[in-house]
């Protein structure tokens, strides 16, 4: 199933950087002022390839993309890249705290490792997705692919070892080669491994796995179209670099993986009245009125306590806020045409039932993001609602691990922004050059 290799990554050589001053977010968590901060920190840092600044004169030959293969192959001629030696897996560690937890409990390790994927269509049953993915974020990590031919961040993927076998198999003991806190305090630990007997039978123990996309789905769709596309131009070659994608393997089953909600803020709908939505939610929801939210963190404990039972949502509105759960006696007539799966998702049951029918908003609409903000911290939804940016905010706890997988497996996808896993991958501790493989062997990238 899951065809897994070692390679030899590109990786910062610490002896000439820094590696809090180099290495990012994800660049679809990159925020203008982490931009700033992340070309502030260094000349070196990997935004100026996954997200660098447009500029006024930019045009077909010289633009973001160009500058961006530009930095890679000036930082390799440098030395400040430098290409392992040996192919390796690497065992990849993140210690953290989920946010808005009690400051003085203990960390939580979440363990992986890094190594290339065969970038498999999703028919074919190996790979699942989760999520719908858009087109235009697609067409602008396959212009970066296709200019700089590597890829520089991390597909987030998971596999199901109950036992924990190829996390044990790959433990480390030895001081790590990557040691860094990035800017939310989290630990990020890498170890290479290079031994040949542990690498295959870690490669062995892989290969009948299935794959679920965690973090990453349009760079993986993205390293799809770009292996279509070379496979147009050199036929037949079945080990060529660009059949590979770098992925960092997590287990499912292991302690460590945290899925935080993403809570939906809702503005500028025209005629919208509170009095009306609430009556319409009554159709498809028991509705509580617990009065203006005071303290945040009591109003997600009480939705937290009140998603135990089924569905639970929490409207807050600049007057008041609604507690909904699910009505056990409705079966809505928008959703008969979804599986019992995802009927049970707060999410589907929100954007379905809510957001379309009660609110008019069209599937094209939530697309665009015409009405709906989209915040992982509720204290700055609910914020919105009160300084009258926003008309009404829904505070939603998280997808869990389960659903996710079941409806993975099922075939079927969730609303976009449904899960948001917490850590992210840190992108820049290795990079796959296809274009530097092409001149290997396959096996020996």
């Amino acid at each position: 199933m899951a065809d897994i290799l070692p390679f030899r990554a590109v990786r910062y050589d610490l002896s000439k950087v820094k590696a809090g001053e180099v290495m990012t977010q994800p660049y679809d968590k990159i925020t203008p002022a982490m931009q700033d901060e992340y070309y502030a920190a260094s000349p070196y840092n990997l935004v100026r390839i996954i997200l660098g600044k447009p500029q006024s004169t930019d045009n077909g030959n010289e633009n973001v993309y160009t500058r961006a293969a530009a930095c890679l192959r000036q930082w390799q001629a440098e030395g400040v890249l430098k290409r392992d030696a040996e192919p390796s897996l690497y065992v990849y560690v993140q210690r953290f705290k989920v946010p808005g937890s009690d400051p003085s409990g203990a960390e939580i390790e979440r363990r992986g490792f890094i190594a290339l994927g065969r970038v498999e269509d999703y028919d074919r049953k190996v790979v699942y997705r989760h999520e719908q993915t858009l087109s235009k974020p697609k067409a602008d990590r396959l212009n970066l692919l296709q200019t700089t031919q590597a890829h520089c961040e991390q597909i987030f993927m998971l596999y199901s070892d109950p036992a924990d076998e190829i996390a044990n198999l790959l433990k480390k003991d030895t001081p790590p080669d990557i040691e860094l806190r990035d800017e939310y305090g989290v630990l990020h630990q890498l170890w290479k491994v290079s031994d040949a007997a542990t690498v295959a039978a870690a490669k062995a123990k892989m290969a009948d796995k299935k794959l679920i996309i965690a973090d990453g789905h349009h760079r993986y769709e993205t390293a799809l179209n770009y292996r279509n596309q070379r496979r147009q131009q050199a036929k037949g070659d079945a080990e060529a670099p660009y059949e590979r994608v770098v992925i960092t393997f997590v287990n499912m089953d292991a302690p460590g993986l945290v899925i935080l909600p993403t809570h939906r803020v809702v503005f500028g709908l025209e005629n919208f009245s509170i009095f009306d939505m609430v009556a319409e939610l009554r159709d498809y929801f028991d509705v509580e009125d617990i009065g203006p939210v005071s303290d945040v963190t009591v109003a997600v404990q009480r939705l937290r306590e009140a998603g135990k039972d089924g569905t639970a949502l929490l409207a807050v509105t600049a007057h008041s806020a609604f507690l909904l759960r699910a009505r056990k006696d409705v079966q809505p007539a928008k959703l008969k045409e979804l599986s019992p799966a995802q009927r049970g998702l707060d999410v589907v049951q929100l954007h379905k039932l809510i957001l379309e029918e009660i609110l008019g908003m069209s599937e094209e609409d939530i697309r665009a993001q015409k009405y709906l903000k989209y915040i992982r911290d509720a204290g700055e939804a609910v914020e919105d609602v009160k300084k009258g940016s926003a008309q009404v905010a829904f505070l939603m706890n998280p997808v869990r691990i389960e659903q996710m997988r079941d409806i993975a497996f099922a075939g079927e996808v969730m609303p976009q922004k449904s899960t948001d896993f917490y850590p992210k991958m840190l992108s820049g501790l290795t990079i796959y050059s296809v274009e530097t493989a092409a001149q290997g062997k396959a096996g020996a990238r």
